[in-house]
């Protein structure tokens, strides 16, 4: 059997989707190759990787406009204070928008909970009306100890508690502005958190 003959039965249908997808993306790229480093709009959304939320489609966004960083829950971690510094430092970016959402997984769980899960399995878990369960338990790690998962329990506390996060940031200037805002999953409208955006005034 030939390398090439094993490579394709090794490839799942998102990989081969993804990379025909890509290949279309190619033939229509245009001169978006051209476009410069520097995000058009000078602004950065920091928001949630949760599959529903598009934030070229909510916030309007083309190619080349504007920074997004994403993680789980949108939250103002060590690495995206990081991200917020090289955008505004290096790139140029002017304001900030924060960008939680309804339904978050986020609030689901507990640091506890997935720290317990971990310990006795990697395998993915499953949720019912009893709680997170593992449905095997084998192949633990006590590594979750040592991270912090940034879960909360009420959202617009949340929205709050990361502009608050990244104004009170030495290493983020007073003079940008920092907006907080939720994302609604049955509307699609971005609700603002005013206290959040208070907060976030620039100075």
């Amino acid at each position: 059997m030939s390398n090439t003959t094993i490579l394709q039965k090794e490839v799942s249908k998102n990989h081969q989707d993804v990379i025909e997808a890509n290949h279309k993306y190619v033939s229509e790229f245009g001169k978006k190759g051209e476009l410069a480093l520097p995000p058009a709009r000078s602004f950065t959304i920091l928001t949630c990787m949760d599959a529903r939320l598009d934030p070229a489609k909510y916030a309007g966004l083309s190619e080349g406009d504007a920074h997004v960083i994403r993680n789980a829950g949108g939250r103002a971690s060590d690495d995206a204070i990081r991200s917020l510094v090289i955008s505004h430092k290096l790139l140029g970016t002017k304001e900030f928008f924060v960008i939680h959402h309804t339904d978050c997984g986020m609030a689901l769980f507990t640091d506890p909970i997935i720290r317990n899960l971990l310990s006795k399995s990697l395998k993915t878990a499953t949720v019912d009306s009893n709680g997170w369960k593992n449905l095997e338990e084998s192949g633990g790690s006590d590594e979750a100890a040592h991270i912090s998962f940034l879960t909360f329990e009420d959202l617009e506390k949340s929205v709050i508690d990361d502009v608050s996060r990244i104004r009170k940031h030495p290493l983020i200037p007073k003079d940008i502005p920092i907006y907080g805002y939720y994302y609604d999953v049955k509307t699609g409208k971005l609700v603002e958190v005013e206290e959040a955006t208070r907060i976030g005034r620039a100075s």
